[in-house]
């Protein structure tokens, strides 16, 4: 399996650079980043509008309907994407090797129902999860190909510094799986040049800061983003996480406005 199955070639350069926030519900963005007045069943259409892509939280704790993600499919416009984080139920657990059962019931539950607006899945284990090479694979192995005929991308968040090992990356590379690289102090920023998939979580915003990172701290992301996305077929998802996140949607903006 690898991520090139969903073509991305001959799009632009801008067109494969995705830069968007974790979720689009949060009290302190009304009033900050929504329009005052804005109603709340409107801000997913006010947020695709301005990103272009989010990063779902929600798919993390609960199950969501195949009804839920035709509605967000119509309620953004062409080119954005949903990256979905996967479901707890199949990381948090003692043994990986035991997970098919949450995988398929999140796979199985309407996600295909995004069509082309589907991002990678996020499946995101827990800081003390250890890098055990056997249960891992066995985990890697029940990670499906596609979904009703439309390829899967996965990323894998992994948080415990076991995993900054070699091992560790040729495992997801023959599983054709991403690394997540965050910009975090308390979780090991794992770097991966040879995918064509690039999956940046970043989790440094800063409150006193009004864009969220310091100007120059965006440019270089900004430079890394365009450099990736220059290369035939690789795609880019950057998003603005932790941190302080009443600043992430500022955040996103400004890495946007350099990137296009």
């Amino acid at each position: 399996m690898k991520n090139s199955q969903v073509t991305t070639a001959g799009k632009p350069a801008g067109q494969r650079i995705h830069v968007g926030v974790g979720g689009w519900t949060y009290e302190p963005w009304r009033d900050n980043f929504f329009p005052r007045g804005l109603p709340h069943q409107q801000e997913l259409a006010y947020a695709s509008r301005h990103l272009t892509g989010i990063e779902v939280n929600g798919t993390y704790y609960r199950t969501f309907k195949p009804a839920t993600f035709a509605a967000w499919r119509d309620e953004t416009p062409d080119g954005f994407v949903f990256s979905l984080k996967a479901p707890r139920f199949a990381t948090n657990r003692k043994r990986l090797a035991t997970a098919a059962e949450s995988i398929e019931r999140f796979v199985g539950s309407g996600i295909a129902e995004l069509g082309d607006k589907l991002g990678p899945l996020v499946w995101q284990f827990m800081p003390t999860k250890r890098f055990e090479p056997q249960d891992f694979e066995a985990f890697l192995t029940l990670l499906p190909k596609c979904v009703d005929g439309r390829p899967l991308r996965h990323v894998l968040d992994v948080r415990h510094e076991s995993f900054l090992s070699q091992d560790y990356l040729v495992l997801a590379r023959r599983y054709g799986c991403t690394r997540v690289h965050t910009d975090a102090q308390q979780f090991p920023a794992i770097v991966d040049d040879r995918g064509e998939l690039a999956y940046i979580r970043l989790m440094r915003s800063e409150a006193d800061c009004a864009s969220g990172y310091p100007p120059e701290v965006l440019d270089a992301w900004a430079r890394g983003a365009r450099a990736w996305a220059q290369r035939d077929g690789h795609e880019v998802f950057i998003y603005f996480i932790n941190g302080a996140k009443e600043r992430a949607p500022a955040a996103a903006l400004e890495l946007i406005r350099r990137i296009s």
